[in-house]
């Protein structure tokens, strides 16, 4: 085969870098007659320190191991998903890919084209990271990826404008929240920057009420099965259109995008045009990358998504993922070597500087340092669970038709009954 790549969907390619070079077409493994292999990475980083983390990583590997040239494509993270997909439609996979876990991954590993990873990891590796990163990638009892973030959400917000709105305390109930909300309406400040032209930012707001009104056995048995007849889920819905209609997002959130531009969802918290945007702990790194200086938002917090009366939820319980690699079934023992080389200690400090997130090892915690972050890693060390995205644990088709079905609720096109008709309608098609 020849090789590739790595988390998310699509078509375009965004950016490309290996050693310097650039113009790399997709595929997979390449090894040369006199021993030489080139390794190609998918990985959806297309800009900034993220991007530059990848290229330094290949250049490092390829100077411990001269035989090995590794090629990192850069694909938008929106567009990941789907051109992964069609690279294992066609069986021209990467070598090394972005995963993560559930059931998205899980439909890749049943279609074979996963390499099973279980003996392949290094023991320090292992012990470094603990048992909790590598349960998103387990599946039947084997591993199929490698970590490399802890990335649980909730809602970042900006200190400045809370402030002018006269906010002093950060929300702990959903009425706190709407208060909020109140009060920087009456300031003039957009409450909630919401990118869902992306669908699946609009998602975490109906997988957040879930979490509160479900009971952990019932959201964390989802991926293997999938049933939404319990009535909690009509209540995660109705809570969330109730919440929706007292208007918290920015004005055209259904054409906003979340990651892509100054205008996006994640810029307009960057850029001070709204107040709070419910995301995973990566919205750190996409915020300082949309901020005037590209530097992290100084006045950045963060807080736990609010409690709300009535739910069978345990308190505290979180919402979240885990971002890591994967390789294809194919690729070389190259793989799997440069997977245990970006997982050291000193390369998951890497991880965690350049995208200002939550490395997966516990030795490397250390290099976290955003303010944002710290309550963050707090709170999701003591959360009673932590719920996988609900669209990463049913797999795409259902997922997607969850995300969908979301926005169309919210731009008025469905209510709280046909939107858990549709999710239990595609669950039943598998």
């Amino acid at each position: 085969m020849k090789m590739r790549r790595a988390w998310a969907a699509g078509v375009s390619v965004v950016a490309l870098g290996s050693l310097g070079l650039t113009g790399c077409a997709a595929g997979g493994t390449d090894a040369a007659d006199d021993g030489n292999v080139t390794l190609t990475v998918w990985q959806n980083s297309t800009t900034g320190d993220g991007k530059q983390f990848w290229e330094d990583a290949a250049k490092a590997f390829h100077e411990e191991n001269p035989d090995v040239t590794v090629k990192v494509t850069s694909i938008q993270n929106e567009d990941m998903d789907g051109k992964l997909q069609t690279a294992v439609n066609s069986g021209d996979m990467p070598d090394v890919f972005l995963a993560r876990g559930g059931g998205k991954l899980a439909d890749i590993v049943s279609a074979g084209k996963v390499k099973d990873l279980t003996d392949l990891i290094d023991d320090d590796v292992k012990k470094a990271f603990g048992d909790a990163p590598f349960s998103a990638f387990t599946i039947d009892g084997k591993i199929y990826g490698m970590p490399s973030a802890v990335l649980p959400g909730g809602i970042f917000y900006s200190k400045d404008l809370f402030a002018q709105a006269g906010i002093t305390e950060e929300p702990k109930t959903l009425d706190d929240l709407e208060a909020a909300v109140d009060k920087l309406k009456d300031a003039g400040i957009a409450p909630i920057a919401l990118g869902a032209k992306d669908a699946w930012p609009a998602a975490h707001w109906f997988y957040f009420f879930a979490v509160r009104a479900c009971s952990q056995d019932i959201v964390q048995s989802l991926s293997t099965d999938p049933d939404f007849s319990d009535p909690c889920w009509l209540t995660a819905a109705e809570n969330l259109a109730d919440f929706a209609a007292i208007e918290p997002f920015n004005d055209g959130f259904l054409t906003t995008t979340a990651q892509q531009g100054a205008n996006s969802s994640a810029g307009l918290l960057a850029n001070h045009q709204a107040a709070m945007e419910l995301m995973g702990a990566w919205d750190v790194g996409v915020i300082a990358s949309l901020s005037p200086d590209e530097k992290p938002l100084p006045d950045l917090g963060w807080f736990p998504f609010p409690e709300v009366d009535g739910g069978d939820g345990e308190p505290g319980a979180m919402m979240g993922g885990v971002d890591g690699y994967s390789c294809a079934v194919d690729s070389p023992k190259e793989c799997e070597e440069f997977l245990n080389f970006v997982s050291s200690k000193t390369w998951q400090e890497n991880y965690a500087t350049a995208f200002q997130t939550i490395p997966a090892s516990q030795d490397a915690k250390g290099a976290v340092t955003d303010p944002s972050l710290i309550p963050l890693m707090e709170a999701y060390g003591s959360a009673p669970y932590v719920s996988l995205w609900l669209d990463t644990a049913l797999g795409q088709n259902v997922g997607n038709a969850l995300n969908t079905g979301v926005v169309e609720m919210l731009a008025g096109q469905g209510d709280p009954k046909k939107l858990v008709d549709s999710i239990a309608n595609a669950a039943a098609r598998g």
